[in-house]
């Protein structure tokens, strides 16, 4: 694949030192309490190291000293270790040092041999996340496209995502992503039976200001839907957009350095049942229905990694 353009960087990081001690006994992990009856909300950032609009978030919550009027807020920074190694001149490397930390939360990887420092990070925040009701981890893409809800398709996710209404695009999960555990599936969270709502925001492209700001809204949104902070006074032009669902059909994960998409791919483009989509190596990727939706196209080819995600409109 022809290297593109790298995108201006305008969302610079900051350093999250004074973020460091929290007050939970877990490193960049705080909690506040509102002493009064309620949910415990999460808001995640950073489960991958260059998706910068959630620390833009975080650190809005924290900086504005906002805090819930009932229940419990905690407001996290995952993969610091990977934010700390980002070069302006290579801004996709920062994702991840070793693993997808949005991929490992299963128990059999957290309890077992294999090391690195996403697992090790991930074992420390294990029951930061196992502690919380409702979890928000705040995301962003490679591409610039249109933001976007990711969620398992359990009846708690969809009536939270429809209600909050902000992004209006969602893809929805009926089997998990396919190529590991994500943080919004660990433990009970994962489970058809548990009262969590679990949600996944992509919030647009990584490096731009407007993702951030998205990211501060959303968030703000979703502390407000659980009743964590005041609800906005009037019904913002959001709440009234059509809702456009998507189910996932299938995870391509790239097997060959000869990965090829058949024309160039941003996300949301369309394409006919067994039209080709993309070759890899001998392996052909093809559409597996009428108005086949991709998500997520890669932006660089790695071995091992997600290629595309082929989905269908859910009407």
């Amino acid at each position: 694949m022809t290297p593109e353009p790298l995108p201006p960087i305008e969302i610079q990081p900051r350093d999250l030192s004074p973020y460091r001690a929290g007050n939970t006994g877990i490193d960049y992990v705080h909690r506040f309490d509102s002493g009064k009856p309620g949910p415990h909300v999460m808001v995640n950032a950073l489960t991958h190291g260059n998706e910068f609009c959630g620390m833009v978030a975080a650190t809005h919550l924290l900086d504005a000293g906002v805090r819930p009027h009932i229940g419990t807020l905690t407001v996290s920074f995952a993969n610091v270790a990977a934010y700390e190694s980002f070069d302006p001149a290579q801004p996709f490397e920062s994702r991840q040092l070793v693993h997808n930390m949005n991929r490992i939360w299963s128990a059999a990887q957290l309890d077992g041999d294999e090391d690195s420092p996403e697992l090790a990070r991930a074992r420390q925040m294990r029951p930061a996340v196992a502690a919380a009701d409702h979890i928000l981890d705040i995301h962003s893409t490679s591409r610039d496209v249109s933001p976007f809800w990711v969620y398992p398709q359990f009846e708690r996710n969809t009536t939270a995502a429809l209600a909050l209404g902000r992004p209006s695009v969602h893809l929805v999960m009926p089997q998990g992503m396919g190529t590991g555990t994500p943080l919004i599936q660990h433990g009970l969270h994962g489970s058809a039976v548990h009262h969590g709502v679990g949600l996944v925001v992509e919030c647009g492209q990584h490096f731009k200001r407007s993702t951030g700001e998205f990211a501060i809204a959303v968030a703000l949104d979703f502390l407000a839907h659980f009743g964590l902070q005041e609800p906005r006074t009037a019904r913002a032009p959001h709440h009234h957009q059509p809702q456009q669902r998507y189910q996932l059909l299938q995870t391509w994960v790239v097997r060959t350095p000869q990965f090829r998409f058949t024309r160039p791919l941003v996300g949301f483009e369309t394409f006919a049942k067994d039209e080709l989509i993309a070759t890899d190596g001998s392996d052909e990727i093809r559409a597996p229905c009428d108005e086949c939706t991709v998500l997520m196209p890669a932006r660089i080819v790695v071995v091992g990694r997600e290629g595309v995600y082929l989905t269908r409109p859910l009407r």
